[in-house]
């Protein structure tokens, strides 16, 4: 049986056993935009989505994509001690723009001294051969390369109903386009998503489970201002995820997937001055303990209900 520390396989311990050190993700905000914004889907976005994006603003201040790694280097070098970095493009949709555009962002982050890799968040609708051409070259250098696919749920009931504007299906090809190249494929869930129970929430697991994916981002859906969501939530139309349940669906999640599957989040990370509910989601390190605790309860890791080939 694992220690308690070890029951998942977190991305921390991944990438020591790939560089052989510590390597600290640095946030970068490119200015991107998202088709659920920008009206070619949409423009209200994701019901839950925040509308400054997951990231830092710091594009929108005027910062370059060397400025905001050069200060997170000084920052994270000092906190952590470490001496590599993966830029990480975290906000909206990195993948929506020009390939001239791209490649000149993911250069300039490359050649920040001591940028060993890099990680994509973006939406499986937003994705070609000649993108996954350009991150395979890096790849072919040495570097890094995640790319983290938003995808929340299997179900495409559930898709529908929070706006993500395409089914399960599209996920699946953009999985199928980018297998093969060296770069890993991570993918975005939440839990607690409307009209999901358990069930459905492990049937996603299991799907997942299946698929060959490299790592997985598990996030807590909270209430955001300013969202369709906030307005669900207020009318009574959408309960919160209680505290107990949410630590028990990670759980039950985690036990379904491969032990070789990094698992890089347990929970999401809001703004305190954005967040309406639950009030608990700004407990991260409390919750991640009692998930830890839960597992150590049960007598189970990571993979302990996995069937299938690692």
């Amino acid at each position: 049986m694992r220690q308690n520390h070890a029951r998942f396989y977190d991305l921390n311990t991944f990438l020591r056993k790939h560089f052989g050190e510590r390597v600290q993700k640095i946030s970068v905000d490119a200015g991107m935009t998202c088709p659920n914004r920008d009206g070619l889907l949409g423009t209200g976005g994701c019901i839950y989505c925040n509308p400054r994006g997951s990231g830092t603003g710091a594009s929108g201040i005027g910062k370059s994509v060397t400025e905001q790694i050069l200060e997170g280097k000084r920052n994270m070098g000092r906190r952590y001690k470490a001496r590599k970095f993966m830029a990480y493009f975290q906000s909206y949709t990195n993948t929506y723009a020009p390939l001239e555009r791209l490649k000149e962002i993911w250069d300039e982050a490359l050649a920040v001294d001591g940028v060993v890799g890099l990680a994509i968040g973006t939406r499986p609708d937003c994705i070609n051969g000649e993108i996954l051409d350009l991150l395979e070259s890096y790849v072919k250098k040495g570097v890094l390369v995640w790319v983290e696919y938003g995808l929340q749920s299997v179900h495409d009931t559930t898709l529908g109903f929070i706006g993500r504007g395409h089914d399960f299906a599209c996920f699946e090809r953009a999985v199928s386009l980018t297998r093969g190249r060296g770069i890993h494929i991570c993918v975005h869930v939440i839990l607690g998503l409307p009209g999901e129970g358990p069930e459905a929430m492990v049937k996603t697991a299991e799907v997942l489970a299946r698929m060959g994916l490299d790592g997985v981002k598990i996030h807590l859906l909270y209430v955001v201002r300013g969202t369709p969501l906030e307005e669900l939530y207020s009318r009574g139309r959408y309960v919160c995820m209680e505290e107990d349940a949410y630590v028990a669906a990670v759980c039950d999640f985690l036990e379904r997937l491969p032990p070789k599957m990094v698992i890089q989040r347990l929970t999401g990370d809001p703004h305190e001055e954005e967040l309406v509910a639950p009030l608990w989601a700004m407990e991260k390190e409390r919750v991640r303990n009692r998930i830890l605790q839960l597992l150590e309860m049960r007598g189970t890791v990571q993979g302990s209900r996995f069937h299938g080939e690692q």
